[in-house]
């Protein structure tokens, strides 16, 4: 699998975000966009609901799994799990600051232990074909970022990891909430880009704050590529451009609205099953931001598709919202 593959531009995995319904509402948008399911630990995929935790649509190709946790055996379990499913990588999170995370012993507080990280890598590649990445910070709390991200990412290679996902901050695992976390300490592109010069081998994609494609690409350097994270979820229409400007090739739909057009026998398909509106719609608020009738379109979907029953009608009108102001007025 090529760098450009494997990284070039991928969607962050975020909890309570990037669910199978955004990931599907995504892949309208990008064809060649990589797609994150939220992190779910290891234990969860051994013992939990396996379809609910980790079935996908085979639309949402190329999508990776993230996966949670610091034990190598159970790591490794999970990630065969996972391979059976059908996802192109599989993902260890060293990078959560989450008081969840550090009670269980993964997450960001494995930047403390990159012999353990190792051990993981090592036995999750031993069980699965499909390529082992790992999502790290550049370093937490006291860490000096330089010896830190080094030592892991050593480890890491001597492994066999396939790539690196660094989230260009520290995670301050004291003192700061996790919604802090993605705010407050600063960011350090600068580490990620020293990083490859020093392992020019090492596949790295930087991650932390990169606004769209054009600020993402002006941080590349020689990296290979970025991940986007809020940005891309709270602007989905960014999407759109990621193929024409990253790949050189045409994106699935011409513009927001005939991608909401071509989403709608998705939404039909979830409705026809038992589900609600809103479980999709809600990844489909950020659409249209900047535009007139982006704060109408919200309300509308907002109120309306919470209401039992609702169904495509909503959204229809919702739409109409920005259509009507978009269309220049007749003569």
């Amino acid at each position: 699998m090529s760098n450009d593959q494997l990284f070039g531009f991928s969607v962050a995995p975020m909890m309570d975000w990037t669910d199978r319904h955004c990931r599907a509402f995504h892949r309208t948008l990008s064809r060649r966009a990589r797609l994150y399911t939220e992190m779910v630990t290891a234990p969860a995929v051994i013992h939990g609901d396996r379809a609910r935790l980790l079935g996908f649509s085979p639309a949402e190709h190329p999508v990776a799994v993230q996966l949670g946790g610091s034990d190598p055996a159970a790591l490794a379990e999970a990630a065969r799990i996972c391979a059976g499913f059908g996802y192109d990588e599989i993902n260890l999170n060293v990078g959560c600051p989450s008081d969840r995370v550090q009670g269980g012993n993964f997450g960001a507080c494995l930047m403390r232990e990159p012999d353990l990280v190792a051990d993981c890598v090592a036995a999750m590649k031993a069980a699965v074909a499909v390529p082992v990445t790992v999502k790290c910070r550049i370093g937490v709390d006291e860490q000096d970022p330089e010896e830190a991200l080094d030592a892991l990412a050593d480890k890491v290679v001597a492994a066999g990891v396939d790539g690196l996902i660094v989230h260009a901050r520290k995670a301050w695992l004291k003192g700061l909430s996790p919604r802090e976390n993605r705010d407050v300490p600063p960011l350090d592109y600068d580490r990620a880009r020293r990083l490859k010069g020093r392992l020019p081998g090492l596949p790295i994609v930087l991650n932390g704050g990169i606004a769209g494609i054009a600020a993402g690409q002006a941080e590349l350097g020689p990296l290979d590529g970025m991940m986007l994270g809020r940005a891309a979820y709270q602007d989905p229409e960014l999407l759109l451009g990621v193929d024409r400007a990253l790949f050189g090739e045409e994106p699935p739909h011409a513009d927001a609205f005939a991608a909401v057009a071509a989403f709608e026998p998705y939404i039909a398909a979830h409705l026809e099953a038992g589900g609600r509106l809103p479980d999709v719609t809600r990844h489909m608020l950020g659409l249209f931001t900047g535009r007139r009738g982006a704060r109408l379109y919200r309300r509308r979907l907002a109120t309306e598709a919470i209401r039992p029953g609702a169904g495509l009608a909503v959204l229809r009108a919702a739409v109409d919202e920005v259509r009507r102001r978009a269309e220049p007025a007749a003569a």
